[in-house]
């Protein structure tokens, strides 16, 4: 199945492809305002996986800017439907991200999965990328409802 496999890296003409993917594919179901703003904006980047016409795979990020570094990368979700795994969809979209953020002169590549997420950390371990030790994540999620 894997080679019937096609990948498309999205750009703002595209919100109607991205509209139409099935729920299931991303955390919670596609909002239209905050996909239209995700293609408008240059620094987001997504590439899809295709089996035929249906999308069965996600990889997406972020260039980040800083004023006294080069720009670097985040990947922030990575996504393939059940049906797909363990078939180096997943892989092969991450290495599309890899060369269009490179493309776009970022130096560093950077995500973070949790430590239980096994098939995640092989996938990046797949792609030669280093387990950073020490550090610790921080965030606010629903602190702010308080």
């Amino acid at each position: 199945m894997a080679e019937t496999i096609t990948l498309r890296h999205l750009g703002p003409a595209d919100l109607k492809i991205l509209l139409g993917v099935k729920e299931g594919l991303f955390d919670h179901a596609i909002r239209p305002d905050q996909a239209e703003a995700f293609l408008a904006d240059p620094l987001h980047e997504i590439v899809l996986a295709f089996d035929k016409a249906e999308v069965v795979g996600m990889a997406s990020g972020q260039v980040m800017l800083h004023p006294d570094k080069a720009p670097a990368f985040f990947i922030a979700e990575v996504g393939v439907r059940d049906a797909y795994l363990r078939q180096g969809i997943a892989k092969r979209m991450c290495v599309r991200l890899c060369d269009v953020a490179r493309a776009r002169g970022c130096d560093a590549i950077w995500l973070a999965t949790e430590e239980s997420n096994a098939p995640a950390r092989a996938l990046y371990q797949s792609l030669d990328a280093r387990a950073v030790q020490g550090v610790v994540v921080y965030d606010w999620k629903d602190a702010m409802d308080a």
